[in-house]
């Protein structure tokens, strides 16, 4: 069974590097969002186990996000990830699961 992570990050291209890490594990499935409000929308529709915020969004947008997650999902754990490669990631991910 694979963990289902929404990653959010409004760089596309930054967005594209980190689903492509993140699907590497073929253990991670991953989705991505370039907002909060697209981000809600597909937490709304979809079963995921992890919400990870990277760059890009406003840091109103983050606490929005977070506050929702935490209001309405609880059971869904989300990390912050702003960069510092896929090493970094991997951990951070598996931190999270822990």
């Amino acid at each position: 069974m694979s963990v289902k992570i929404l990653a959010v990050c409004a760089n596309q291209d930054i967005l594209k590097v980190v689903l492509r890490l993140i699907n590497a594990n073929e253990n991670w499935e991953a989705t991505g969002s370039s907002s909060a409000a697209e981000a809600i929308d597909l937490l709304l529709g979809g079963q995921f186990d992890l919400l990870l915020i990277g760059s890009g969004l406003t840091e109103a947008e983050e606490e929005s996000l977070v506050a929702y997650v935490q209001t309405n999902l609880p059971d869904i754990r989300f990390i912050k990830h702003y960069g510092g490669g896929s090493g970094l990631l991997a951990a951070e991910i598996y931190q999270a699961l822990a």
